[in-house]
This record gives structure tokens, C-alpha cells and sequence, in this order.
């Protein structure tokens, strides 16, 4: 089966479904066997899967990627690889070009690239200026040839009207997309469209949660197996609570019924059809994932499921705000989950 390809700027063709690595990141769950990981991405590029997502602070990914790329120059020819510049939070005060061309040129390293496809920034801290012109030094080192695309992740609407206006040649925005979390619609996604700016979603499976194996189960308990549950966990809180996520799950399992797929391909195919979002990016640590994520686009919603869907969702009170609004509370429950100097002390995680 032929995927369903898009064109992300320059050139930049890839997959509408793409691999997210994050869970082969180290500190994010149990430890993997190396040339296993290199055949499961083998298998995932001769399906058709030619993107690949990572970051910088995604620990080990690069270079395993890298690794791969090495390994396999013949499939590498056709993949594409969208990298995260994440500076650590503790020293975007004192950022300056060299220190953001320090992480491209180890990311070119790392990859094994001359130069990146597609590298998405992320500024942790609003209160500290800088992220206007950290996007104005990419976009110079852009012209350097070391990136071929910029995009961003994890902004709100107001932040990235700022760096487009700047004159930054914005592909693509990396922002948490799902049945369960729409604030995307809030503006986010109709300023994309305008601007030409190509979506990319990742949480569209709410890691995990959006499953079948969920369904009529009762709330889970702590300790979760890995960060990425206790995000999404404190997700469906905002969403109403479980009594809430069991109705959803409901109206999804009988859509997916009707059609002969998964729960999860039904909710996937949700959000792939929003207006904008060019790619998914579904969390794959091993190949025994890929028949589950090409059935995503074998999946034709009617207007009737959307409709049916979209009715359950409208009656969810959150989440609230703009893109990763929730996420930048200070000492918020979102936002003390998250490790923000990654790159430094060695955390894989988003």
C-alpha cells in the first residue's frame, strides 16, 4: 500500500504518518537492544514511513538514528528526519548564534546529514526574551545551508505571530493535538493555515490511552510505567475526568466497530483529517507497531463519525487555553513533570 505523502516545504516530502522516537530516548523506559532498534526502523522506511522524529534532548536518539542511517545509506536516501532545538531553560538567558550552531553541527554529526531536513524550536520561558532572535539566528544559519527547513513546537499563537512577523520562514509547528485535546482550534490552527504553515501533531494517541484495552477499565494508579502515561493522565483530568474518557472511548469503539479497525486508528484519523495537520507523529518503539499505524490511513471517517465524535468532545470542559498554555504554569501540575535541562543532565523526555 502506497502512504499518503505530503510536501512540508522545499521539496521535503514525507509520510503523513511518522515515527516518533521518544521512547527510545534513555530514562524513558526499559533499555532496548541496539541493532534490534536499527532493524525496527529498517522495516518502518520499507513501509513507507519516511519520516522519523527526534530532538536534541531526546538522549541517545540522534545518534541511533545516525546509527541507522549509517547502517542503511540506501534507505536513508529516503527518509527524512524533523530534529527539536531545545536549548536547556537554564541558559536561554546568556544564548547567543554559537551556542545554537554548537547544537545544529551536533545534530549534523549525530545524524550523519550535511544538512538538517527540518529542525522545530522550542523556548521554554517566555519571561526571558530571546526567542525572536534565536529564530532569526536559525534562520541564518538556514541560509548557511545547515537547515533546509525551520519550524517550531510547543509556542502559542501569540509567540509564533511574533517570529513569523520577524520575517522567519516558518514550514511547520509541532504542537499536542488529539480527540481529547483540541486547543489547537482555539487559533493555533486557522493562523497555521494563513501563514501556510504545516502542522504537526504528536499526544494523538495520548499515549497509550486512546486504546481499546482502556475501555471499561478502572482509572489507573500510580506508579505509571513511564512520564509519557502521567502526562496524558493529567490530560483526561482536564478533559472531565474518567467517567468522561470511558464515554469517549465508547463512541470511538463503535466507529471503529462499524469500519473493522482499531479504537486508536479511529481516533488518529480524527485528528489527521483536521484542516492543516500534514503529519501524525505516533510513538513506535518497535517495528511490532507498524501494522497498527498504517491501518491510521486506511480509515475513511464519515460525516456522521466526525459528527459523532466531535458532539462527545464539545462536552468536555478542557483542556484550556492556547497550545501548551497548560504546560507553562509555574508549578503547575502540567508543567512539574517536565525536565527542562535535558540536554544537560541527561533526562529523554519531551
Amino acid at each position: 500500500m502506497a502512504l499518503e505523502t505530503i510536501d512540508l516545504g522545499e521539496g521535503v516530502r514525507v509520510s503523513r504518518i511518522a515515527k516518533g522516537n521518544w521512547q527510545l530516548a534513555e530514562r524513558h523506559g526499559p533499555v532496548f537492544d541496539h541493532d534490534a532498534a536499527l532493524e525496527d526502523m529498517r522495516a518502518f522506511v520499507e513501509a513507507g514511513v519516511t519520516l522519523f522524529d527526534c530532538a536534541d534532548h531526546y538522549v541517545g536518539v540522534e545518534q541511533l538514528i545516525g546509527d541507522f542511517r549509517r547502517r542503511h545509506p540506501g534507505l536513508a536516501s529516503r527518509l527524512r528526519v524533523s530534529t527539536k532545538l531545545v536549548p536547556d531553560n537554564d541558559s536561554l538567558a546568556r544564548l547567543k548564534k554559537a551556542d545554537l550552531e554548537k547544537i545544529v553541527d551536533t545534530s549534523l554529526a549525530r545524524l550523519g546529514q550535511e544538512r538538517l531536513d527540518l529542525v522545530q524550536f522550542h523556548w521554554w520561558d517566555y519571561r526571558v526574551p530571546g526567542y525572536v532572535q534565536a529564530m532569526l539566528w536559525l534562520k541564518e544559519l538556514q541560509a548557511a545551508g545547515k537547515v533546509r527547513l525551520l519550524g517550531t513546537t510547543n509556542f502559542d499563537t501569540g509567540r509564533l505571530a511574533e517570529i513569523v512577523a520577524a520575517g522567519v520562514p516558518v514550514a511547520t509547528n509541532q504542537l499536542q493535538y488529539s480527540v481529547l485535546d483540541r486547543r489547537p482550534e482555539r487559533g493555533m490552527a486557522a493562523f497555521c493555515a494563513q501563514k501556510g504553515i504545516r502542522l504537526l501533531c504528536y499526544g494523538v494517541l495520548a499515549g497509550g490511552f486512546l486504546s481499546k484495552k482502556w475501555l471499561g477499565a478502572p482509572a489507573p494508579a500510580e506508579p505509571f510505567a513511564n512520564r509519557s502515561l502521567i502526562k496524558y493522565r493529567l490530560i483526561i483530568e482536564e478533559f472531565g475526568g474518567w467517567a468522561r474518557f470511558q464515554d469517549l472511548l465508547g463512541v470511538l469503539d463503535r466507529i471503529a466497530a462499524k469500519h473493522r479497525v482499531a479504537l486508536a486508528s479511529v481516533a488518529a484519523r480524527f485528528i489527521l483529517d483536521k484542516p492543516g495537520v500534514a503529519v501524525l507523529l505516533l510513538g513506535a518503539r518497535n517495528a511490532a507497531h507498524l501494522p497498527e499505524m498504517l491501518e491510521v490511513l486506511k480509515v475513511r471517517l464519515d460525516d456522521a463519525d466526525r459528527a459523532a465524535i466531535t458532539a462527545l468532545a464539545d462536552t468536555a470542559p478542557g483542556p484550556l487555553g492556547d497550545c501548551y498554555d497548560l504546560e507553562r504554569v509555574e508549578d503547575g501540575a502540567h508543567s512539574r513533570i517536565m525536565w527542562k535541562n535535558q540536554n544537560t543532565r541527561g533526562a529523554g523526555a519531551r
